[in-house]
């Protein structure tokens, strides 16, 4: 396929050249029962972790009838990201691929190529920096073209930059967090400010990865200090608006390492604990580590930290994920136009960032969250 000088105006693909499609990139899993050991040895795959240890994760997934919800939720957003191009009149095509169960990364790209596609800009579900959220996903997507181009099929990646403090996902946040509060009231029943907490939730990784997290040539812990910078703007955002004089802490979900290893703290149960000998009465958990509510989400939160919620005698509200808000899906679109017109050579407009300024390029610097178990090629970077 020949496609037309980038940015001129007989070129179909209007903001989005040079793009020849948009690739939604998720974790990938299960569909069905018979799904759940396969998808859960592709997670683990070369981490010699036995049946026996995947057969107790697997069970969590049996509780929700062996399916997870995330394929559906990434079909809902899929739908909204085609209806949002839809009214800004771009006709570009959406792909949707996973790292660890079918559509599998390599076979939408294999389809996008036989399709005509020869240049495709990727959308991570995961805003955050660190080595399992970001540069895995590029290790993937460098397998996936070296595949391709095995066989004879040149396609070109790129991917939007992470977005955690871009408005379309914080503000999102802080607008549920903020309506959750306000839903409390200022009943003696709801507590006073000492008796509510904010308590931000994300996926744990080991101290090593977010040690490294970021930039080789920064301060590393990325990972961490982003989400304590989103939660403390959430929470400033919250007081400000409600008149409020919460107090807030980030903590951890889906711990999934061996005892020995030390991973992120504290975790969101021996949290809600602790909270209870604080005199808190109220929690508001919002999961803004997560993108959508899938089983770390309906799980971890919505099953075993409402269980322990409920044991220690805590009034517990679960803040929704960004999902498929408009606000949201409107800045994954503008994340899109904004590397396009990078792509193109253009400077794009200017893009606020919330909180704060420090905005993560599109091309991962050099060393940037690096693989500690091994060295593989990653995609969009320049190392």
């Amino acid at each position: 396929m020949t496609s037309p000088q980038p940015g001129t105006d007989n070129d179909p693909r209007g903001p989005l050249a040079p793009y020849d499609g948009i690739l939604l990139l998720s974790f990938g899993g299960p569909e069905k029962p018979d799904d759940v050991m396969p998808f859960l040895r592709t997670v683990t795959a070369g981490r010699g972790i036995p049946d026996e240890r995947l057969a107790a994760v697997a069970e969590h997934y049996y509780s929700f009838g062996g399916k997870s919800p995330i394929n559906d939720q990434n079909r809902a957003l899929l739908g909204a990201l085609r209806s949002e191009l839809d009214r800004r009149e771009v006709a570009t095509p959406l792909l949707w691929g996973n790292r660890n169960f079918h559509p599998f990364v390599t076979d939408t790209l294999r389809e996008a190529h036989e399709a005509g596609m020869r240049r495709v800009l990727t959308i991570i579900t995961s805003a955050y920096s660190s080595y399992s959220s970001c540069r895995q996903y590029r290790e993937d997507l460098a397998a996936a073209v070296q595949t391709l181009a095995d066989e004879g099929r040149e396609i070109e990646v790129d991917k939007v930059r992470p977005y955690f403090n871009h408005p379309g996902f914080s503000r999102v946040n802080a607008r549920h967090v903020t309506e959750a509060v306000r839903a409390l009231g200022r009943s003696e029943q709801a507590g006073s400010d000492e008796e509510v907490r904010l308590v931000f939730v994300t996926h744990s990784i080991p101290e090593g990865i977010d040690d490294t997290s970021g930039p080789g040539d920064g301060e590393g812990n990325a990972y961490r200090r982003q989400h304590l910078a989103l939660a403390a703007a959430i929470t400033e955002e919250v007081n400000a608006t409600l008149s409020r004089g919460l107090d807030h802490e980030l903590v951890y979900c889906s711990r999934s390492g061996p005892p020995s290893q030390p991973w992120l703290e504290p975790d969101v149960n021996d949290a809600l604990r602790a909270l209870v000998g604080e005199g808190v009465k109220t929690v508001v958990v919002a999961p803004i580590g997560f993108v959508s509510d899938h089983m770390e989400v309906r799980f971890d939160l919505d099953t075993e930290a409402a269980q322990t919620a409920a044991d220690v005698g805590l009034e517990m509200v679960r803040v929704p994920t960004v999902g498929t808000d408009p606000e949201f899906v409107s800045g994954l679109v503008d994340l899109a136009f904004e590397r396009a017109a990078q792509a193109r050579g253009q400077a794009p407009g200017a893009v606020p960032s919330w909180p704060g300024d420090d905005v993560f390029p599109p091309v991962c610097r050099p060393g940037c969250c690096p693989n500690l178990r091994a060295s593989r090629p990653a995609l969009c970077g320049s190392d």
